[in-house]
């Protein structure tokens, strides 16, 4: 930064921000105003653009129908009277450090020299599993991040996160996900936090928290509704009403903004109920704005805008579309400009559109570049990457928060009879899933993101598969190997040395489920969704011929999704679940089956007994959780929410409520004592859920109302105490009210949905309560020695 004087009042940072933005705005041309309302991705079309880095040679798309959308204008014809986003400089193809900051000084400087203001432009990436970029930290993906129950960690990983990219002159993330999951085929599931929106709400807040800490702009997506698709295809119609959406949906973003203070958000592509969310004002203005308070920007999807017209066929054209979603209220169009174009100008300039509409977008925009010191006099791009020769974006503090996650998420969901593995034992590894690390990988790491694009280059990082860590954990002698099959793929030939290795050993261990990637390129991830919950490709029979030789099999999943294990269950000699670990995943594994490592994850979603009859969520009303006789589909799951063993034992007990009975507006305790009754030190995860007998609408059996990841030494004991207000019992009515109604509540705590050996009730007395719209959204949790 220089101390020159500002030549105008908006370059002014002494000046308030409004008041600057307010003096921008006034200087400005319409088609200056929307200009700033566009973006431009250049890395699209890789090969025309003189940019820095090799040129693709598979054509897999990075976004969806990204073919349909032809080579868009040069950068300098683009922001000829400015831009509001550069799209992902660094996530498009791999680009060293000093390339890729390189590259981001380049395209600034064409910005701020084509327009007339010389503004530049808010340079956003994807962050989803780390910051989407050539030989950065990889991170368990977002499933594994709710099985932690963590929040903390998730906050440090965030924070790290952000700090990489704002070394590297990156303005905003595209993160993080906070669909509900409602549909375990849907593709996305990897990308997703958990089954329960209170968990979702939590983590999230937490990773906004950190991002944010670091000075970049988290968005919030997909908002919503986009989980709960019709058959669980991307993309799809979403069959639901607006009080499940309310009650289900909204919490996490309402949450990250109220609790975290998040400045941006992204809409859903999806439709609910025959409204896309792209065009939907009671979402993005009458929630969002007026009810929650939100100040900051609502970007689109990448081609939401046009997908209005080609996709939803709500409008005519993308000039039409583009109308539709400004006036709902998304402020920028992304990844290219096509709906903010030239055309809404001239709808502007025809009195069709309010030019008042176009102000509004620009002005939370350009209140943005302000908080962000772009507007500052003096700015420059060089300086925003002027450390990045010291930047090592998969730094050894980034490997050791990226360890310590994956440790905390691996769930054991069974040590049967086999773990953790005895020493001397030989140990046959077998699976798709055991020598090829990208399958710890999320669809939006970039090995499985961009790679795929550029077969001759280097992952960047360094990835351990879990048969190199499992030869490190237990010695090359101990370990044979044998794939057995692919992932998807349908040959079975390799089933026989399998077998041979599984027969020649004390334990087999067997590494099936997923490798990510992109619209029908891997057998998880966007656009990658599943007809069913069978294990992919043949694997399922592999895992039946292996349990065929009556020798002890360990079967470890690794997945983006849960699938059903009813027919494995009972007869493995062991059951572990990694929800895509990451680059340190195979450490983690490997410690967790030696013992090395004590699991303590617990599941953010439930395992199915059966590959049919989905939906399977925990959160559903009585007929849709328990089996009675009405149908011949039991919706049990062979393990449920929140479950997760330990190589120690647990009690959970002594629960007490302060009060029996307490006002509509009151609050109350309730206190449990953990104990680690084992021999070895470990956490145990304790979870109190509410449940409401009668209420004026269906009520989920039980709902997750707090919870508390509690470290305990061997033999020691702690009282975790929770502080409930009744906000946290409110539920939208019938009148589409969200009320807090009288009348018993249940009170339940313990290990997981199905494991809760505490149990109470509370009545609320006095009326029907309406909880406002800044009601208590958080339980807090304290956690005190046992002899306090």
């Amino acid at each position: 930064m220089t101390t020159d004087q500002p030549t105008h009042p908006w370059r002014d940072p002494g000046l308030p921000i409004a008041e600057r933005v307010e003096a921008l705005l006034a200087e400005m041309s319409l088609e200056e105003k929307v200009a700033q309302l566009g973006s431009r991705w250049i890395g699209k079309d890789k090969g025309a653009t003189g940019a820095a880095g090799p040129e693709p040679e598979d054509s897999h798309n990075v976004a969806p129908m990204e073919d349909e959308f032809g080579a868009g204008a040069a950068l300098e014809d683009a922001s000829r009277h400015g831009l509001g986003h550069l799209t992902r400089v660094y996530g498009s193809y791999p680009l060293t450090v000093a390339e890729g900051a390189a590259e981001v000084v380049r395209q600034q400087r064409i910005v701020m020299t084509s327009n007339r203001l010389g503004i530049p432009a808010i340079v956003h990436e994807e962050c989803l599993t780390g910051f989407t970029a050539h030989g950065a930290t990889v991170y368990p993906s977002a499933t594994a991040w709710g099985a932690t129950f963590d929040p903390e960690l998730i906050e440090r990983m965030a924070a790290a996160i952000g700090r990489d990219m704002a070394a590297l002159g990156v303005h905003q993330g595209l993160s993080p996900v906070l669909d509900v999951v409602r549909d375990y085929r849907w593709g996305r599931v990897e990308e997703a936090i958990a089954e329960d929106p209170y968990l979702v709400s939590l983590v999230g807040a937490a990773y906004v928290r950190g991002l944010q800490s670091a000075g970049v702009i988290a968005t919030l997506k997909h908002f919503a509704g986009y989980s709960a698709s019709r058959g669980a295809r991307n993309h799809g119609p979403v069959p639901m009403g607006r009080r499940e959406l309310i009650d289900v949906i909204l919490p996490p973003f309402e949450t990250a903004i109220s609790q975290a203070g998040a400045r941006s958000v992204m809409n859903s592509y999806s439709d609910v109920d025959g409204v896309p969310a792209g065009a939907d004002e009671w979402l993005l203005t009458e929630v969002l704005r007026d009810e929650w308070g939100f100040t900051g920007t609502v970007v689109s999807d990448y081609w939401a805008v046009p997908f209005l017209a080609g996709n939803h066929r709500v409008a005519a054209d993308s000039g039409s579309a583009g109308v539709l979603a400004l006036t709902a209220g998304i402020d920028v169009e992304l990844p290219d400009t096509i709906g903010y174009g030239e055309e809404l100008v001239a709808r502007v300039r025809r009195g069709e559109v309010p030019e008042a509409l176009v102000d509004r977008a620009a002005r939370r925009l350009l209140t943005q570049k302000a908080e962000l010191g772009l507007l500052d006099q003096g700015w420059t791009p060089e300086a925003t990457v002027a450390g990045a020769a010291g930047v090592d974006l998969d730094s050894p503090a980034n490997r050791e928060i990226a360890r310590e996650l994956a440790e905390r998420s691996i769930v054991l969901l069974d040590p049967g009879t086999a773990l953790p593995i005895a020493p001397g034992a030989r140990i046959a590894v077998t699976g798709p899933c055991a020598d090829d690390p990208r399958t710890f990988l999320g669809c939006y790491a970039f090995p499985n993101h961009v790679l795929p694009r550029y077969p001759g280059v280097d992952a960047g990082i360094a990835m351990p598969s879990a048969l190199e860590a499992l030869r490190a954990e237990f010695g090359e002698t101990a370990i044979s190997y044998a794939a057995g099959c692919t992932v998807d793929g349908r040959d079975r030939s390799g089933f026989a040395a399998a077998v041979a290795a599984a027969e020649q050993a004390d334990v087999t261990l067997a590494f099936v489920g997923d490798l990510a990637g992109l619209f029908g390129n891997g057998t998880s991830g966007e656009g990658c969704d599943a007809a069913d919950l069978r294990l992919p490709g043949v694997q399922a029979d592999l895992v039946e011929a292996l349990l065929s030789t009556g020798k002890p099999v360990v079967v470890v999943v690794v997945s983006g999704r849960p699938y059903a294990l009813g027919d494995v269950a009972g007869r493995a000699a062991g059951l572990v679940q990694a929800f895509m670990p990451g680059e340190e995943g195979g450490a983690a594994i490997a410690g967790v089956l030696s013992g090395r490592v004590q699991p303590s994850g617990r599941l953010p979603v439930q395992i199915p007994r059966h590959p049919g009859g989905q939906p399977g969520t925990y959160l559903q009303p009585r007929l849709g959780a328990d089996h009675l006789g009405v149908s011949n589909l039991d919706p049990t799951p062979l393990f449920a929410f929140g479950h997760g063993r330990s190589y120690t034992r647990f009690t959970v007990g002594d629960l007490r409520i302060s009060d029996e009975r307490v006002p509509t507006d009151g609050a109350f305790t309730v206190t449990v004592r953990v104990a680690n009754t084992g021999e070895r030190d470990g956490a145990e995860v304790v979870q109190l859920y509410l449940a409401d007998p009668v209420a004026e609408v269906t009520r989920p059996v039980k709902q997750l109302t707090g919870f508390r990841r509690v470290p305990l030494a061997a033999g020691e004991a702690a009282d975790v105490v929770f502080s409930v207000h009744t906000d946290r019992t409110a539920f939208t009515g019938r009148r589409m009210r969200r009320i807090v109604e009288p009348g018993e509540l249940r009170v339940l705590v313990g290990s997981s949905a199905a494991d809760l050996p505490c149990e109470g009730t509370v009545h609320l007395d006095g009326p029907v309560r309406e909880a406002p719209a800044g009601r208590r959204l958080i339980t807090p949790v304290e956690v005190r020695p046992a002899d306090s």
